[in-house]
């Protein structure tokens, strides 16, 4: 697996690492399986996917435990990254709302740390900027959490250039986490990327395969669980999932040429987006991860970039 650096200043990490929320949170609820689950990060770690990513708000809580008991042993191996200032209101409805004031994020990080039976992580992260609370405020308790060991780096999520600016002038940027994908790239056109990649800071990409939409496994509402979240979001109401799949022939005529698999396309992309780039895909399946980690040695070429660049937007918004 090859690697880049978070932040200027390291860790290093691979650049195709794991998003866990999907073990505990938003997909499928009764397909759920800890044992799985807890198979899937050990094998990450052998891949080389060494950037881990949870948050407390996924479950919520549960999946912090889980990533703990899965990374009992292997700590060392990994860089470990959670996140704090959502706080989940009412889980069968997703809602939640913003806490960025300085006591919640140092107890929440506290809480985190015991969850995950750790004395610090590796990166943590303002989940999302609270409209209530400067920037500053919440991101200078952050850099106190540094100060004390509790963190060995601190980044943001979901943020403007401005909201970047602001919080680097209180204490170093290490990553900046966002959505990333050939169907969502307002990443890009936002010019968060551009500003990442100019100040050594890690952009990481979640979701890069569309909440799995991109893999060309969903072909109809029909094809998810039940009790699934994705029912929720515009992308996935039928009408517009329909018009979509006109975005997973494009990648599907792309990885075909190629001989890979859509997904792969999708993930590679992403990371042709810069070298400050590491895309955090979740899975509860060993193959799918295999998977999406052959995407790190995946090259596109020119015409296969061109190609790419031509996908239309997708039909409804991300939420």
């Amino acid at each position: 697996m090859r690697g880049t650096m978070v932040g200027a200043s390291g860790p290093e990490v691979g650049v195709v690492g794991l998003g866990c929320m999907g073990m505990s949170w938003a997909y499928d609820e009764l397909g759920r399986d800890d044992t799985a689950s807890v198979d899937v990060i050990h094998r990450a770690v052998d891949l080389g996917c060494t950037l881990i990513d949870t948050a407390d708000m996924y479950g919520p809580f549960t999946n912090e435990v889980l990533v703990g008991r899965a990374l009992r042993g292997r700590r060392d191996e990994v860089v470990l990254a959670t996140k704090g200032g959502l706080v989940v209101d009412d889980p069968k409805t997703y809602a939640s709302h913003r806490d960025g004031r300085p006591e919640y994020l140092r107890s929440a990080c506290e809480a985190s740390l015991r969850r995950l039976g750790v004395d610090h992580v590796d990166l943590y992260q303002l989940h999302r900027v609270d409209p209530a609370v400067p920037v500053e405020e919440s991101w200078g308790a952050m850099a106190d959490l540094v100060r004390e060991g509790k963190a060995r780096a601190i980044g943001l999520s979901e943020v403007s250039v401005e909201d970047i600016r602001r919080a680097q002038a209180v204490h170093p940027v290490a990553s900046v986490q966002s959505e990333l994908s050939l169907w969502s790239r307002d990443a890009i056109t936002s010019g968060v990327l551009e500003y990442c990649r100019e100040q050594d800071i890690t952009l990481i990409a979640f979701s890069p395969l569309g909440r799995g939409f991109l893999s060309g496994q969903i072909n109809s509402a029909g094809d998810l669980p039940e009790l699934d979240g994705r029912h929720r979001l515009p992308r996935f109401q039928p009408q517009a999932l329909a018009a979509n799949l006109a975005i997973v022939g494009r990648i599907r005529q792309v990885a075909e040429r190629l001989n890979l698999t859509p997904a792969q396309v999708s993930l590679a992309w992403v990371l042709a987006q810069g070298s400050n780039v590491v895309v955090i895909p979740g899975t509860k399946k060993i193959r799918y991860l295999e998977e999406n980690a052959g995407a790190a040695g995946a090259e596109l070429d020119e015409a296969s970039m061109a190609a790419l660049a031509e996908i239309p937007a997708a039909v409804g918004t991300r939420y």
